[in-house]
């Protein structure tokens, strides 16, 4: 694609929903489906040439350096975070590290699915919306014939039940760093954050037109529940495995070839990572990250961290990096 397009990423969340994990790693590393869910969102976007993607990053951000150096080619500047404002100031502090022209902005943790290319060439200002049965807990769009002619914040008595996705595209950066910058400037805060909604919101009121575009899917990964969620929808497009004689695998399953499986009986809905071993076990509805062991066990909806080991457990479980649990048993 030409046009010198600029994605952001901002990356910076503390992810406290996903404690125990996110005291050894940044959310968007948390595996999902067979990869990390900053994957998910980067992966989608190569097709679209990117000149430039500017990471905005805070907790652990050497991690997310590291890998995305590590994976991606593409031109990439790191921006950090040192206070946590919101995500209006994350994009403010992005576009003053970048040159203005058309940016498509994504959240690290949020991933829809959709077609990029038609979205970043849908209109002048692109906003990606899904509805929802709750609007209450989102941002909202409220479109009037074909047009988004209102934002609401989480609004107790919504008006629409759109919830912005957090996937953005704006052709001319320049109009919402004008805005995001008034923001700042004011110290503007909604709910104490720098909303990015907000600048949307003063974009309207200055004649600035947006297209609604809804996305086919949009997933979440905010907490436990929503990983492991985002993770039984994801698999049902990436299942990946081979035979493991004394084993029984079910489908949708993603369990990394170097992941060791032996006597087990593991899925469905279950992601394994690499060097991952599990022996004589039972695992349901579950991620099972880097490295980690679980023997004699019977999990399902858990989280087992980097190097966990687990041994003879009957239960839910939520276990960060180098965790140990020797022959616990019991049922929640």
């Amino acid at each position: 694609m030409s046009r010198n397009l600029k994605i952001i990423l901002p990356v910076a969340g503390a992810g406290t929903r996903l404690r125990p994990h996110t005291f050894s790693m940044p959310k968007s590393l948390i595996p999902v489906a067979g990869k990390p869910m900053l994957a998910h969102v980067l992966d989608p976007l190569v097709e679209l040439e990117p000149e430039e993607v500017c990471i905005v990053f805070g907790h652990m951000g050497e991690q997310i350096k590291e890998y995305v150096d590590s994976t991606y080619d593409f031109k990439t500047t790191f921006v950090e975070q040192k206070e946590l404002l919101g995500l209006g100031y994350a994009v403010h502090l992005a576009l003053h590290a970048i040159d203005p022209g058309p940016i498509l902005i994504c959240l690290g943790d949020t991933i829809a699915r959709t077609d990029f290319l038609s979205f970043v060439q849908a209109g002048e200002n692109v906003i990606g919306l899904q509805k929802v049965a709750d609007p209450r807990r989102f941002g909202v769009a409220v479109v009037e014939e074909k047009r988004v002619v209102a934002f609401e914040e989480k609004p107790q008595h919504p008006r629409s039940d759109l919830a912005i996705i957090g996937l953005y595209y704006f052709n001319d950066a320049s109009v919402l760093h004008k805005h995001l910058n008034r923001l700042v400037e004011l110290d503007k805060r909604t709910d104490g954050e720098i909303q990015l909604t907000d600048a949307l919101d003063y974009m309207i009121r200055a004649g600035e037109k947006f297209t609604p575009y809804e996305v086919n899917g949009w997933y979440d990964c905010g907490n436990v529940e929503m990983v492991l969620q985002t993770n039984r929808q994801l698999l049902k497009d990436c299942t990946t495995y081979r035979d493991y004689p004394g084993s029984v695998i079910i489908p949708p399953v993603y369990i990394a070839p170097s992941a060791s499986i032996e006597e087990s009986v593991v899925g469905p809905y279950v992601s394994i990572s690499d060097g991952a071993v599990i022996v004589r076990s039972i695992i349901r509805d579950s991620i099972i990250f880097r490295e980690a062991s679980v023997r004699q066990s019977a999990l399902e909806f858990s989280l087992i961290g980097e190097r966990a080991v687990v041994k003879g457990a009957f239960r839910r479980l939520n276990i960060g990096e180098s965790s140990g649990f020797g022959d616990l048993k019991g049922k929640n």
